[in-house]
């Protein structure tokens, strides 16, 4: 018996009971790395906010769906079940490993090294548009995913061929205003560690929050400007700040200005 729940299968009930209509022809997704929180909350995200029909995760071991508009892919994958599915957009998930529980055991866990390999296949498979999202929280990452990710060779994904290339960076907060007294730095080091008022900057990002913006990416992707692109940490913190990123997800894409990121209110 596991030790713990299932938080992908979890997810995958939650993204089950918000559906939403496809708009326009109908789109399928695969994504490979739906183990690990991130993951999980990305593939809720795509299967519970609309924009794809159907959404398949690759797995190493047989896994049986049973949630609408889910599907699974063996992972290595036969060429030709994967092209067959008929997915044009992709998702990478490279997330910190944890203990695998349930039905995340089955799970594909793509590792930095692992994508030149996981984005050649994808692009073999007919994927026109490939979405990478990095680790959301860069200060947990263990020292091995670390060194991974700093050696990730971005330019051989972006040269296979791919219409849209997206690198999502580890949120990181925008550069705190230089010429504050040390007195008000000493203020707010001592209230953030009598815990009396901690600076939401200060807060860890919730992977629902980054997962939200990757999705909203993702559906974007099909209607946004061919390229390759990275999405810069400080924008995945500004989108976990907001109640619905969907806005300045389509904002980024098109190439449009940013709005200017504002401190979120202190909590008491």
């Amino acid at each position: 018996m596991s030790a713990g729940p299932d938080l992908t299968h979890q997810a995958l009930r939650a993204g089950q009971a918000r559906p939403r209509p496809v708009d326009g022809p109908a789109r399928h997704a695969i994504v490979a790395g739906a183990a690990g929180s991130l993951g999980a909350a990305v593939l809720e995200q795509l299967l519970g906010r609309g924009g794809f029909a159907e959404v398949a995760v690759t797995t190493v071991q047989p896994l049986q769906p049973s949630l609408r508009g889910m599907r699974t892919l063996a992972w290595p994958p036969d060429a030709q079940a994967l092209a067959s599915f008929g997915a044009r957009t992709g998702v990478v998930v490279l997330d910190a490993p944890r203990h695998a529980n349930g039905r995340e055991a089955a799970l594909h866990r793509p590792m930095p090294d692992d994508l030149p390999a996981v984005a050649a296949a994808l692009h073999e498979a007919g994927i026109d548009d490939l979405l990478v999202v990095l680790p959301h929280d860069a200060a947990r990452m263990p020292d091995a995913l670390k060194a991974g990710l700093a050696t990730l060779d971005e330019q051989a994904v972006a040269a296979l061929g791919f219409r849209h290339v997206v690198f999502m960076r580890p949120a990181r907060a925008p550069q705190r205003v230089q010429g504050r007294g040390p007195l008000t730095r000493l203020a707010e080091l001592m209230l953030s560690q009598l815990r009396f008022m901690v600076p939401q900057r200060d807060l860890p990002i919730r992977a629902a929050k980054v997962a939200e913006f990757a999705a909203e990416l993702a559906r974007g992707l099909a209607s946004a400007p061919g390229g390759t692109r990275v999405v810069p940490p400080e924008l995945v913190w500004q989108a976990a700040q907001l109640a619905d990123a969907t806005p300045l997800a389509r904002a980024w894409l098109a190439g449009q200005a940013m709005p200017e990121a504002q401190e979120p209110r202190r909590r008491m």
